[in-house]
């Protein structure tokens, strides 16, 4: 319910979407496939500029409303219901296994009690020089109500983020902070207010203000954001 009301507030905020997918673009190449497509908030971003893409989601209610929502949409190559942590995904889902270009996953890995094996079975998706690319919220000091409500098990670094990465044998090409200001309304509203669901109208405000956070974060995103973003490369 709370991930639910959550993707809804922010799927108004198209600013805010904007920046999130812009700046994981230029390391999106060929055939793309989207871990967590939620209700399409980024999804929309990839369809409406041409990319080919594949959307999985977990829910089969979101693989419905993804389906609906971006059936005019020639390049939407499928929609898969899909859980990155399967026992048994080797064999459900080989059909897919060195398919992609580029495999990425936005407010995805926190979710996951396992991140080794989450990051291990999307390399299996990607082809040989493929591109694997994870945002996940930073900074284990702020976590709070709402990743509690959001079924988050941790935050991350770039420091802690990295080995899972390296493990799977993963080089990493690129690494950044994102969205230095959200922390501000992420401590008020989840840790001094205590809610639950990020509020809608807080949404709508930082969307107007997103141009002059973009400004900010060119100059922090080497050091502190609410979110790390991960790069890595197949080259085995």
């Amino acid at each position: 319910m709370f991930g639910f009301s959550t993707l809804e507030n922010i799927s108004g905020a198209d600013k805010f979407n904007r920046w999130m997918y812009e700046t994981i673009k230029p390391f999106c190449k060929g055939r793309i496939l989207e871990i967590g497509g939620g209700i399409g908030n980024i999804s929309q971003c990839f369809l409406s500029d041409g990319s080919e893409l594949v959307i999985t989601e977990l829910q089969e209610e979101y693989c419905r409303i993804l389906g609906e929502k971006f059936k005019e949409y020639r390049n939407l190559k499928g929609v898969h219901c899909m859980d990155i942590v399967d026992p048994e995904f080797d064999s459900k889902y080989r059909s897919l296994f060195g398919s992609f270009d580029t495999v990425f996953a936005l407010n995805v890995v926190e979710h996951i009690a396992d991140d080794q094996k989450a990051i291990a079975n999307c390399k299996k998706l990607l082809k040989h020089g493929g591109h694997l690319i994870i945002l996940v919220p930073a900074f284990q000091a702020i976590f709070n109500h709402f990743d509690t409500a959001l079924g988050h098990f941790k935050r991350y670094t770039a420091n802690t983020l990295r080995p899972v990465f390296e493990g799977n044998n993963l080089l990493v090409v690129h690494h950044q902070y994102f969205n230095l200001i959200g922390i501000a309304g992420w401590w008020v509203s989840g840790s001094l207010l205590r809610k639950k669901i990020i509020p809608e109208g807080q949404m709508k405000l930082y969307n107007f203000f997103v141009p002059v956070f973009r400004i900010i974060d060119k100059i922090t995103s080497k050091w502190m954001g609410l979110s790390v973003i991960m790069v890595g490369k197949v080259n085995e």
